[in-house]
């Protein structure tokens, strides 16, 4: 479709119209004019909104559906749809559907599911088969078929031999090695993070040494083997210092937490809830203020919403019964903007596209539209209305949010929400 945006304010630090009110004429999915009073033409759809802010598409790295083999969760259709809604032009698949995406196959299946969409799906592949974590999987062929990097959602490799030939054998293809950090000896049969929280409730605590114990032994990999690293979803002040110092090193690795981490602590949990039992568990006030250090500094490269959800005969359970997880593509932006600066979350929102090896589309006359369409300013607490996931297993309910997306226009599409 073709598409005059009028009067946006451009959120970009990387282009020299940051800060600016323009018109954006979009022509056959491509930017062919910016400026002011840009003359509408026949043929054009014209968009105008209450105080509208465009920047680059946003995009997810980590994010579940449950299609194949869940489909109660959440369908790839529903969860493309809600994505777009909620901001995103490009989110990161896990491989957790029923069967694990760890075969050339399985990458097809779900590009082709996702072909047509607004927002642009980019599978995970399996880092090993079934996600068991004893033998490797056909890494070279899935990233032929359109996977952006390899990992066993949520699940550590307890074998340092397996994560080492992983990472020397992607370093043939440029591959990305997603190293979730837990070990799961120390977890022992904790549920939430081991503290005061934990005590008072009479709950088995994780201590965050389970996930900085495996972050050194998978550092120290790193650095022995050489490739690129992800680590996904850290949620301990400590952590961050053990990735900020392998990053002086100059080792290559990059890092994700979670919205959840760096909006809630552990003492949500005091009403036994399970729709903050997730996976790292949430921790004291002291590790979420080093978290948003690290985002701050830029140790934390970007930022997820993790989306995970979970059917209710799964969370609806005693809470070391529940399965970890929270839906949280809608409430991401809202969220975020009420402990970060604006500036920051759009950085962190867009940087993982190039970490992925995904196309980073700027906001310039002959680049390709991707662009999220929001505003800064709204503010109201979140609420089942806000809900367009299947599950509605969201541990932000009752929340005071600030900002919202409108939609986004990527693929040649507009999808807004009504």
């Amino acid at each position: 479709m073709n598409l005059l945006i009028k009067n946006a304010v451009v959120t970009d630090k990387s282009s020299a119209l940051n800060g600016t009110v323009t018109d954006i004429k979009i022509e056959n999915g491509i930017i062919k004019q910016i400026g002011k009073d840009i003359t509408p033409e026949p043929g054009f759809e014209i968009l105008e909104l209450e105080n509208l802010h465009i920047s680059q598409g946003w995009f997810d790295s980590s994010v579940n559906f449950g299609e194949p083999g869940f489909e109660d969760r959440e369908t790839i259709a529903n969860g493309l749809n809600t994505a777009a809604l909620s901001g995103f032009t490009a989110v990161a698949l896990q491989p957790t559907g029923n069967p694990i995406a760890d075969t050339q196959a399985d990458i097809h299946f779900l590009k082709a599911k996702a072909a047509g969409h607004a927002t642009s799906l980019y599978p995970i592949g399996a880092l090993t088969k079934g996600s068991e974590g004893k033998d490797i999987a056909e890494l070279f062929d899935m990233q032929n078929a359109g996977a952006v990097a390899f990992g066993d959602y949520n699940k550590p490799i307890a074998d340092a031999n397996i994560l080492k030939i992983a990472l020397q054998y992607v370093q043939y293809f440029n591959g990305l090695v997603i190293a979730y950090a837990l070990d799961e000896k120390i977890k022992g049969k904790g549920v939430v993070h081991e503290g005061a929280v934990s005590t008072k409730l009479g709950l088995k605590g994780i201590p965050a040494l389970a996930e900085e114990l495996q972050i050194a032994r998978n550092l120290f990999l790193l650095e022995y083997t050489g490739g690129k690293m992800h680590i996904p979803t850290v949620s301990a002040g400590k952590s961050v210092q053990l990735i900020r110092e392998a990053k002086a090193k100059g080792l290559n690795v990059t890092c994700s937490v979670a919205v959840h981490h760096l909006f809630l602590t552990d003492e949500v949990l005091t009403g036994f809830d399970t729709r903050y039992k997730v996976a790292p568990p949430l921790r004291p006030e002291t590790e979420r203020q080093a978290l948003i250090d690290g985002v701050l500094d830029g140790t934390i490269d970007m930022i997820t919403s993790d989306h995970n959800p979970i059917d209710i005969e799964n969370k609806k359970l005693e809470i070391d019964l529940a399965k970890d997880g929270t839906i949280g593509l809608e409430s991401a932006f809202g969220a975020l903007l009420t402990v970060l600066p604006l500036d920051t979350v759009i950085e962190k929102l867009t940087a993982g596209k190039a970490l992925f090896g995904i196309e980073d589309n700027t906001i310039a006359e002959g680049s390709k539209a991707n662009l999220t369409l929001f505003n800064p300013d709204t503010e109201y607490t979140f609420t089942k209305a806000d809900i367009l996931s299947k599950s509605k297993n969201s541990a932000f309910l009752g929340q005071k949010l600030k900002g919202k997306a409108y939609g986004i226009y990527n693929n040649g599409k507009l999808i807004l929400k009504k």
